[in-house]
């Protein structure tokens, strides 16, 4: 039973953020009817049948399902109650009580805001290298700077960092101008006592001097002659301040990256390494305390201390926090006496964990952490039941520990394909081997050297030292090796282009095959895998959705087995941020689109176009359109748009409206008047059935639409210029009169798209708008009624509402 109430108190928060018609009435209500189940129960045992255990079960595993999502969105309800909105210029009285972390171009600075709520809030802080003091660890600061919330773009497939300050509870980003410290005297004559008192307790001292030990640690390896300092401090603490840009990306390559965060075993190993040094004291000089209390009960204090202080040292990172509470709740069942059951502690240890932090649910790492371990707990499951049949050798041991690392690894991989697919849309097909040469070699050797150098360097600094400079030759030497298989093998990251349809499959698929034998037969999983190979039923007859892509314009359009794109974005330098791969390749990966069938680039201006050529290597696309000349791939067509070509769908109808053939020579000189004008017409639609895509058009062709095109229908208009003042002009959209106007257009952009008078001609005429600032990604979507669905990105999350 109590399988069954923590896997649906799991689920319940996963509920996080979905806007459910559940309450705290709802919960009392199940409360009520388990408890009266229960009595009858107990009242009348002739009425214990399974049916009614059965009942007794449904109600109460639908309890915690109930329970678990109000109070994980109490809990949203009140994070979000603190964040800020609004970007705004900002004086801020600061604590700085976490470490920092180093960029290329600037500092991320964790701060305590006391000044700006009734309770501190975290802020991050970004600190340029023109500040003329930087943010010193335990101090307090006056700070001056602007606020700059958090704003994703509501993009699907795409990184939601609105989510990512929630989860890691930062209210808000502060860009720093201008820094002066203070005295605590200062802060005291403030108001600020209660913070300050709070700062004084024992706990808080003890969590700051672990952070400046992390800083010192930092500086140390800074400071030393080390080639690889940066990934033995990743590798010891997850601290990547220090790691070079070459090897974080050739651990990506290699599908190591997650050995760059603290694990698990990291904690363990310490904690082992910790729990030997008190055994061998306890044997030299009080040997007979194991005469009188048995060493697991001996050593399990000590075990547990030493994961404690780990996970305190990487700064409490959730595959850390879950090794602690694991070792915990085993520790207390063994002191118990209670029957271990390790699927039912990790079960417990994860119910714990989001009791305590329900936002660790929006992390992947909660997710890959608990099924790395789950694959594990089934493979050791596995060798424990052929240890029991068999009596081995030493060298059958060791064939056997052999044989081990390779399932595990092939099974994790397999495991995590699908959670690795959901969060990340890419695969590492040599990761199963690249993990089996490193793990052995970083857990055995790096890892643990890392740990003992790093002891010493509070007793024996120069021993510490020359562990350090013993350990960088052994990181060398991997390096080495993984360089090789790299330059042999190439890059094996790969995009996969999945839909949730097929997801779905491949993961109730691969949880029949993990089954143990008996229980499902394993050839059932090939049906479930079979939507992989054959059909996706994820396409709709129409679709057309404006994508949210910041100050830019994105338009995907997709009907039955045909999919094209209206222009694709493009930040003003995609090296720094890429538009294409950041935002438009997840969405397209989300979709289970590997290619395109069409592309018009309505004109080549980069937030219209800039995202193609970051992905026109890797995207194939079978026909171009453009009002220029566009350098395409081989096996890419192109052609130039013009008024007057139509593209004949199933069941709709694309027309050009402009420019004219004659008009092409003069792009050049006036690119977005002349950009190409779409109208898509589907047949038979209610109630939006003609769109006009006007891309950065203005005045002047509006003016030549209207002379060609007078009985011109619009249901739907995509302002042209992003609503800029200079299209969208009064009479334009007197005539059309749309039902409802959309503009693409970033947040607090420099040229204040949309515009104020665009603003009022639509509210003069009573023309509805609805903006990617505020809406996100705006989709089209027609039903099997016909009638077309009008559905908002950000209408999905509650963190993602404006």
């Amino acid at each position: 039973m109590m399988y069954y109430i923590l896997i649906a108190w799991i689920f319940g928060i996963t509920g996080m953020g979905k806007v459910w018609a559940l309450t705290g009435q709802t919960c009392a209500l199940l409360a009520i009817v388990c408890l009266i189940v229960q009595c009858v129960l107990f009242k009348f045992p002739q009425l214990n049948l399974q049916s009614i255990r059965l009942i007794r079960l449904s109600l109460l595993c639908l309890l915690s399902f109930n329970l678990a999502y109000v109070y994980a969105d109490s809990a949203l309800t009140r994070r979000l109650s603190l964040r800020e909105l609004t970007a705004k210029p900002a004086e801020v009285i600061v604590h700085v009580k976490s470490l920092n972390q180093l960029q290329s171009k600037h500092i991320q600075q964790q701060i305590m805001v006391l000044n700006d709520r009734k309770q501190p809030v975290k802020w991050l802080a970004y600190v340029y290298p023109s500040l003329d003091s930087q943010l010193e660890l335990g101090q307090y600061y006056r700070l001056y700077g602007e606020v700059l919330p958090a704003h994703s773009y509501a993009i699907e497939g795409a990184f939601d960092q609105e989510k990512w300050f929630l989860q890691q509870n930062i209210m808000a980003a502060f860009r720093v101008k201008k820094a002066e410290k203070l005295t605590e005297q200062q802060l005291y004559a403030m108001g600020f006592m209660s913070y300050l008192r709070q700062q004084n307790s024992i706990v808080a001292e003890i969590q700051l001097a672990i952070e400046q030990q992390r800083l010192k640690l930092r500086n140390t390896l800074q400071q030393q002659s080390l080639h690889h300092s940066g990934l033995l401090l990743a590798l010891l603490t997850g601290d990547q301040s220090l790691l070079s840009p070459e090897v974080e990306a050739l651990f990506n390559r290699m599908g190591l990256s997650h050995l760059l965060a603290i694990s698990g075993p990291h904690v363990l190993i310490f904690a082992a390494m910790l729990c030997w040094m008190i055994h061998r004291l306890i044997i030299r000089f009080t040997p007979s305390w194991y005469l009188r209390y048995p060493k697991p009960y001996l050593l399990m204090i000590p075990f547990c201390m030493g994961v404690l202080l780990y996970t305190a040292f990487v700064g409490f990172e959730i595959p850390a926090l879950r090794t602690l509470l694991t070792s915990c709740i085993v520790a207390v069942l063994i002191l118990l006496r209670f029957k271990l059951q390790a699927l039912q502690v990790l079960l417990l240890s994860a119910a714990i964990l989001l009791f305590l932090d329900p936002f660790s649910i929006l992390s992947a790492a909660f997710w890959l952490s608990y099924c790395a371990c789950l694959v594990l707990l089934r493979i050791y499951q596995t060798i424990q039941q052929q240890s029991e049949q068999l009596m081995l050798t030493r060298y059958a041991q060791l064939k056997l520990y052999i044989a081990i690392l390779f399932e595990s690894q092939g099974k994790i991989f397999l495991a995590l394909l699908p959670l690795m697919l959901v969060f990340f849309q890419q695969v590492v097909w040599i990761a199963p081997f690249s993990n089996m040469l490193a793990l052995p070699w970083l857990s055995l050797l790096v890892v643990p050297l890392s740990i003992i150098a790093t002891l010493c360097l509070w007793v024996v600094p120069p021993l510490g030292i020359l562990l350090f400079k013993l350990n960088d030759l052994g990181v060398s030497f991997l390096l080495s090796i993984l360089n090789t298989g790299d330059q042999i093998f190439g890059s094996t990251v790969q995009n996969i282009a999945m839909s949730w349809t097929v997801m779905f499959g491949l993961i109730l698929g691969l949880i029949i095959l993990f089954l143990p034998r008996g229980v499902v037969p394993k050839s059932w999983s090939v049906v479930c895998f079979l939507p992989i190979f054959i059909f996706d039923e994820s396409k709709h007859a129409f679709e057309l959705q404006i994508l949210d892509v910041g100050q830019g314009q994105a338009i995907f359009l997709q009907n039955h087995d045909q999919q094209m794109m209206i222009d694709m974005g493009g930040h003003y330098d995609e090296q720094k941020f890429s538009v294409g791969q950041q935002l438009i390749r997840p969405f397209l990966n989300s979709r289970g689109i590997s290619n395109l069938d069409q592309l018009v680039l309505t004109h080549l201006d980069q937030d219209h176009s800039g995202a193609y050529f970051s992905l026109r290597s890797t995207l194939p696309v079978q026909t171009i359109y453009s009002n220029e000349q566009v350098h395409v791939m081989p096996e890419s067509q192109f052609n130039y748009c013009h008024s007057g070509q139509v593209w004949q769908l199933k069941g709709v109808k694309i027309q050009v409206l402009s420019p004219k053939q004659q008009q092409l020579t003069e792009v050049t000189h006036n690119q977005n008047e002349l950009s190409c004008v779409l109208y898509v017409q589907v047949q038979n639609a209610q109630p939006y059935a003609n769109f006009l895509l006007m891309g950065d058009a203005g005045w002047e062709a509006e003016y030549q639409i209207l002379k060609d095109y007078p009985d011109l229908k619009v249901d739907v208009l995509v302002l042209g210029h992003h609503g800029s003042k200079n299209s969208s002009a009064y009479d334009f959209l007197k005539q059309l009169k749309p039902k409802i106007a959309i503009a693409s257009a970033g947040i607090n952009n420099r040229y204040g798209h949309p515009s104020k008078l665009t603003l009022q001609r639509l509210n003069e005429l009573k023309i509805p708008l609805y903006s990617t600032i505020d809406k996100g990604s705006i989709q089209f979507i027609q039903a099997q009624d016909q009638t077309i669905q009008l559905n908002f990105y950000r209408d999905q999350q509650r963190w993602l509402n404006r």
